[in-house]
């Protein structure tokens, strides 16, 4: 399909929307009076398109970085919007927080037949955003989307990056947004909020009534498997153990054969290292074992230890260390740290110390 089919199917999914306003009793954005931002100077370089409210800075997200959002229903008529001036006065706003993360939020609602920029204008915009401002640019959350954002994808998919993809988030609903951002802080235009419970009216009217099911009731204090010890011995011929207990540890001894074998694998490698490797080793591992002791005072655990030391103790006859035998090597350390008794202690060399 080309671009100009698929420009022509998103000029109907528009009138589609704006056919669905209307039938809903929803007002055209037109109809109320035009936004203007009282407190913008009128020395402001982009103060033709900025006194719209368009682009606004909206606090700060969940992480302390900046939140900028687009609300497309404060778009005027596009003969009274100057779009290259608008994609100018974007950059301009974004050039003062593109050297750090940030958000932008994008208020699809209010956008029609009347303001929508052309397909080449958004061509050359999203040209314009080079690595510069996609880089710290975290997340585009876009609120409310239509069937409009998927011929939109459509078009664009050959030239977004897989990565930046990624950073798109579709939102339903206003609500949406509070796990991401402070919500308070957005700013959110009395129009979308309209339509967003115009959507939610819409939606409570096609689920199904739901089937209130009552709470289980309590089991009694001496109940602690839904029936009394006294039932479950009953019915399992004077068996005092619970049958489900009996099993879950059974369960657990056999799978806790395995970290068993694994230490009399470590004990059989550290005894096969010759005597003097074998006692500078013992001498460290005893005093980490001591340190990892402590570790409700030094934060030092043997995992924790293990990360560190680990590394240093085994070194490849050829190259470096990759990065994929670090975490058996990590492993392998903390259980010389944790099983430190059971490994070193059938083996002496003469003349040994410990610290």
């Amino acid at each position: 399909m080309s671009e100009i089919d698929y420009e022509k199917l998103a000029e109907i999914e528009l009138q589609k929307d704006e056919t669905e306003d209307a039938q809903s009793g929803q007002e055209k954005t037109f109809m109320s009076p035009p936004f203007e931002d009282t407190e913008l100077n009128i020395n402001h370089p982009y103060y033709d398109v900025a006194r719209h409210g368009i682009i606004q800075l909206a606090g700060d997200d969940n992480f302390g970085r900046k939140v900028i959002t687009f609300s497309c229903c404060r778009m005027p008529p596009s003969h009274q919007l100057n779009h290259t001036r608008l994609l100018e006065y974007l950059k301009y706003t974004l050039d003062h927080y593109v050297e750090n993360d940030y958000m932008v939020v994008y208020f699809h609602y209010g956008l029609k037949s009347l303001n929508k920029p052309s397909l080449k204008w958004l061509q050359t915009a999203y040209k314009e955003f080079d690595r510069k401002y996609k880089k710290n640019l975290k997340a585009l959350y876009v609120v409310h989307p239509t069937n409009f954002i998927k011929i939109l994808w459509n078009i664009f998919k050959p030239l977004i990056s897989h990565k930046f993809g990624k950073k798109i988030t579709y939102l339903n609903y206003l609500s949406d947004l509070r796990e991401h951002l402070k919500y308070d802080q957005l700013n959110i235009p009395q129009e979308v909020i309209q339509h967003d419970e115009n959507l939610r009216r819409k939606q409570k009217g096609k689920l199904s009534p739901v089937v209130k099911i009552p709470p289980p009731r309590p089991p009694l204090p001496t109940q602690q498997f839904g029936v009394s010890l006294q039932y479950i011995k009953d019915k399992n011929k004077g068996e005092l153990i619970p049958p489900v207990m009996k099993e879950t540890v059974s369960y657990l001894k056999r799978k806790g054969v395995e970290s068993s074998l694994r230490v009399t694998r470590c004990k059989q490698i550290i005894h096969g290292l010759p005597e003097h490797n074998y006692v500078v080793l013992k001498y460290l591992i005893c005093f980490l074992h001591m340190v990892s002791h402590e570790s409700i005072y030094n934060r030092m655990t043997a995992s924790s230890l293990a990360c560190v030391f680990g590394l240093n103790l085994i070194w490849p006859s050829k190259g470096t260390v990759s990065l994929s035998a670090l975490v058996p090597l990590n492993l392998f350390t903390e259980l010389l740290i944790d099983f430190y008794v059971n490994i070193f202690n059938s083996r002496t060399v003469p003349g040994e110390v410990l610290p």
